[in-house]
């Protein structure tokens, strides 16, 4: 499937190569990213906390996924983040522990580090295996 390329032309057909080849990246990273944040999204669900913590909404419930963003500063960047967005004051609290009114300190229940580490890997391991094309 080789073409002949004039010498002439060969910088523009380089160019126009490396522009499809970047394109192709830029889509399976978007691609790779909004696979995984569903799956984080859902494995945050089940492993929150679900005692009473919240009064008028249940913690678990609340986790929701930010818009995808391509960054104007950064160039190349994509994000999405995923947030509590009912009780969002609580997740460091949980995570980490926090000081009671008694002088006594609470357990800290990491629920978010450990998705966090998990899916970070499967992102890497996955986009290595997409930008290499193989399967």
């Amino acid at each position: 499937m080789s073409r002949a390329i004039k010498p002439e032309s060969l910088e523009k057909e380089l160019q126009e190569y490396l522009t499809q080849y970047k394109e192709d990246i830029d889509e399976e990273v978007i691609e790779t990213t909004n696979t995984v944040i569903k799956e984080a999204k859902q494995e945050l669900i089940q492993t929150s906390p679900r005692s009473g913590i919240a009064r008028n909404t249940k913690y678990y419930k609340g986790w929701a996924i930010k818009n995808g963003v391509k960054s104007r500063t950064i160039r190349n960047k994509y994000s999405r983040v995923i947030w509590n967005k009912t009780n969002y004051q609580l997740t460091h609290l949980l995570e980490f522990g926090h000081a009671t009114r008694n002088g006594g300190r609470t357990q800290a229940q990491p629920h978010i580090r450990p998705v966090e580490e998990k899916y970070g890997q499967e992102f890497a391991d996955l986009l290595k295996t997409k930008i290499r094309r193989t399967k």
